[in-house]
């Protein structure tokens, strides 16, 4: 199985990444894990809203040269789905038995995702209403995809 993470913008913070890295490396025992990043585009302080759509269409194209075309694509987005870590971790499960070797998570920049890469997801999936950091909000969802593999185990990590 590959966990490909595909994100908007450089992350600079370096107690995320290590995180990042921290679960990458438990993941890798369950799954090859694969972060990329694609620059963003830098936004006026007074954009109109034609502005930000131009802004999330040219993240959007540079997503959508590294989703592969056999990939099951998972967005974050506030409209999503918001799941329990047991309905997550068995998601995941089911993707796989479905005959997918790549399950890809999107996160958007900090205007969010261009609506050309929310039709192309399979699935959304929002963390809930609360506005986290773009940045955080990979870290948190590593966590969890760790947190699936553990349940998917039987393991104490998820209690």
């Amino acid at each position: 199985m590959n966990i490909k993470l595909i994100t908007v913008g450089k992350l600079k913070e370096h107690y995320l990444k290590d995180g990042i890295a921290e679960y990458s490396k438990r993941i890798a025992r369950f799954a090859k894990v694969e972060l990329i990043e694609v620059p963003d585009e830098k936004t006026p302080e007074h954009a109109s809203q034609a502005q930000n759509q131009q802004i999330m269409a040219k993240e959007g194209e540079r997503i959508a040269d590294k989703i592969g075309s056999r990939d099951y694509v998972i967005v974050l987005a506030i409209e999503g789905k918001q799941l329990p870590s047991e309905t997550f971790s068995k998601k995941m499960s089911d993707i796989t038995l479905s005959g997918y070797s790549t399950i890809t998570f999107i996160i958007g920049g900090s205007l969010g995702l261009d609506e050309r890469i929310k039709q192309r997801a399979d699935m959304a999936i929002s963390f809930g209403l609360l506005t986290l950091p773009h940045q955080l909000m990979r870290l948190v969802l590593i966590e969890q995809i760790y947190r699936a593999f553990m349940i998917q185990q039987g393991s104490p990590y998820h209690k």
